[in-house]
């Protein structure tokens, strides 16, 4: 039961006056909650068709996973070399990507649990292994979490990190309760509220929260009890947006003028549905965002990993493939735990076409697990 976490509105304390301090926070009935503050887009939310069922979730759709484990690649061998202009990305799986930064390492959501889901035994499981493990993993600089979702917050891996690390973690209001819990001290957790920053001591590499559109918890009685963010990344030479998780909202127009530009933009692609348009961008709504930012390398995550919505799991490569070319939109798609430095990306090969050549893809089977009609939906 550790793996749903600690409810961050029970904790007391400082961290509760600082989210009761916030502008997103909102007392109710049954206690307070953050909410997004920012005009939800017109269109973003198809409410003509009928919502997902969880049956739906557990046993339909086309193609949701590949016949095969996608190529992957070690990194260990370049990581052992310093980025020739000083800004290097490896893609691992889903939204976890080390970021190296002007001689900083810096690794985004990271998730190498089998399960986005607090069962061991249930829910979403991953179908492509990270191309390391995480005991291979060189210590980062500095970790970041953007909220607390199972895809984006993993149990094992923050606890395999309390224990065999003092990396510090940098993290939106609230889910500090959850690190803390797992058994991360308390001196290494840095909880931001929008437009807050963390910077590292020696004064070169700063990380900001900044607005996103979209909602928190791990259980069914916490919905939006800790914050979501998306972040900025900024040394001196290198600026990189992480989205998390988010819908599309004009406030990519105001992360933009105040922290860009970005020398690396990494967006969620995948895990969309047209009922889910305000919470997640998919393909289409990714390059208006990417747009919003001002443009700059656009690195797709929150795909290849597990299949958290309907729609087949190469979908959201091909949709961007198909529309990037009339924006210009400069891809940066390597195969997972391949280093990239985006500035020298000339062009995109889709890597992923040869997985289902000639194969079956897997079929879903059908769940003898009986779950609670109330589970929050979609759950990431």
């Amino acid at each position: 039961m550790k793996t749903f976490g600690q409810r961050a509105d029970r904790s007391g304390g400082l961290r509760l006056e600082r989210m009761r301090a916030s502008p997103l926070w909102q007392e109710g009935e049954r206690g307070g909650g953050f909410r997004n503050i920012h005009p939800m887009l017109p269109g973003l939310r198809d409410t003509r068709g009928p919502r997902p069922s969880l049956g739906d979730f557990l046993c339909g759709g086309d193609r949701r996973a590949p016949s095969q484990h996608l190529p992957s690649v070690n990194p260990l061998p370049l990581w052992q070399q310093p980025a020739d202009t000083g800004l290097r990305a490896t893609w691992l799986g889903h939204s976890t990507v080390l970021v190296e930064i002007d001689g900083y390492t810096v690794l985004t959501d990271p998730v190498w649990g089998p399960r986005a889901s607090p069962l061991r035994f249930a829910g979403p499981k991953r179908f492509q292994p990270m191309p390391i493990k995480l005991k291979q993993l060189p210590v980062p600089d500095v970790v970041v979490i953007s909220h607390d979702h199972y895809d984006h917050l993993d149990y094992p891996t923050v606890v395999a990190l309390a224990r065999h690390t003092r990396v510090p973690i940098i993290t939106s209001l609230g889910v500090g309760a959850h690190l803390e819990a797992w058994g991360v001290p308390a001196e290494r957790i840095h909880e931001l509220d929008w437009w807050q920053s963390f910077t590292l001591p020696g004064g070169e590499l700063q990380v900001t929260a900044a607005p996103s559109q979209h909602f928190s918890g791990r259980g069914l009685k916490d919905r939006n009890a800790t914050l979501w963010s998306s972040m900025v990344i900024r040394s001196a030479k290198h600026r990189v947006f992480f989205s998390g998780d988010t819908g599309l909202t004009t406030e990519y127009d105001v992360i933009r003028d105040r922290l860009g530009p970005f020398d690396l933009i990494m967006l969620e692609v995948g895990a969309f549905h047209p009922s889910w348009g305000d919470i997640h961008l998919g393909p289409a709504n990714a390059l208006k965002a990417w747009q919003l930012l001002g443009g700059g390398p656009f690195l797709p995550i929150h795909w290849g990993t597990f299949a958290l919505a309907l729609h087949p799991w190469d979908e959201p490569a091909e949709a961007l493939l198909a529309q990037a070319p009339a924006l210009q939109v400069p891809l940066v798609m390597p195969r997972l735990g391949e280093p990239v430095e985006p500035s020298r990306v000339e062009g995109v090969t889709s890597w992923w076409r040869a997985v289902d050549e000639g194969a079956a893809a897997p079929t879903a089977s059908t769940p003898t697990l009986k779950l609670p009609r109330e589970l929050p939906w979609p759950m990431d």
